[in-house]
């Protein structure tokens, strides 16, 4: 009797373990999203006072979560500092940080115009980075160099 008990209990718990592993197979995405950059390429040279065009491909095998697009300067050492606006006609370091919200899709073209790169921003070497998570929070990143010169693109070009 008691031989069947156990039997019974043993047999319970294997069929549930069955069910939860069966369960998180089916539900776990541990695919990391595919970022394609198109625009601006490594090395990219901006103008200040102008605006940066970001194209790029966004996908993944379920869907997407989010995307956010940070730009910090590399001029001692790789540091990650934010700076402030000053009114003394002094230029000063750009920083940018944003997240966008692209959860109902499993694939997009970003076709961005709205990062605004300030007439006073000091020139040099930037890092451009773009993280992209999925809705299962799986995460992928890829970084660009680019730097900031007067003699830069402006981001104006020609629609298709």
């Amino acid at each position: 009797m008691k031989t069947a008990f156990y039997l019974s209990i043993v047999s319970m718990l294997a069929v549930s373990a069955l069910f939860v592993s069966c369960s998180d197979d089916e539900n776990s995405d541990t695919t990391k999203p595919v970022i394609n950059l198109i625009e601006p390429e490594e090395g990219a040279m901006l103008k200040p006072g102008s605006i940066l065009h970001l194209d790029m491909d966004l996908e993944d095998n379920v869907m997407l979560g989010s995307y956010k697009v940070e730009i910090h300067n590399n001029f001692n050492g790789h540091t990650h500092t934010k700076a402030e606006a000053k009114d003394t006609g002094e230029t000063v370091p750009f920083a940018f940080n944003k997240s966008w919200d692209v959860s109902s899709l499993k694939n997009t073209h970003i076709h961005l115009h709205e990062i605004e790169i300030p007439a006073n921003a000091k020139e040099g070497n930037y890092h451009l980075l773009v993280n992209c998570t999925d809705a299962a929070g799986s995460e992928s990143y890829i970084a660009r160099n680019i730097v900031l010169d007067e003699h830069g693109e402006t981001g104006e070009h020609d629609e298709d």
